[in-house]
């Protein structure tokens, strides 16, 4: 695990990837109950679409920890490699600044369609009627 900043390819350390992660897996455990409900209960399909916010959400996680980069930091212009989840480092470089803010917006945009795609699937899926 690397734990130096390097732009547009690593930005957090291990007590942020601990985080993201964890985000990850709220986000799948919130999106598997809406599944079982979806299944269970007799829900219109335009409201399954709400499942793409926790989708979203551990697709983000996931994709940030599996990384090591965070979205919110590479747009910011921050890095935190370190374990101490309160200390944070500004990125000076413009060049630097443009690559973080590049790999944001591949990581917003992947996430956004992990959780697009999973809303489709709720739709689109014969739950309970």
């Amino acid at each position: 695990m690397s734990t130096t900043y390097i732009p547009g390819v690593c930005n957090i350390g291990p007590a942020e990837i601990r985080m993201r992660r964890m985000t990850g897996y709220i986000g799948l455990a919130i999106t598997l109950v809406l599944f079982v409900i979806f299944y269970l209960v007799p829900i219109d399909a335009p409201w399954r679409l709400l499942v793409f916010i926790p989708a979203t959400l551990a697709a983000t996680g996931f994709l940030q920890a599996y990384l090591h980069f965070c979205a919110k930091f590479g747009m910011s212009g921050l890095f935190n490699v370190g374990d101490d989840m309160k200390e944070q480092h500004t990125v000076d470089q413009i060049e630097f600044r443009k690559k973080d803010q590049q790999k944001a917006i591949t990581i917003i945009a992947g996430s956004a369609a992990i959780g697009v795609a999973v809303a489709l699937l709720a739709y689109f899926l014969p739950f309970a009627s």
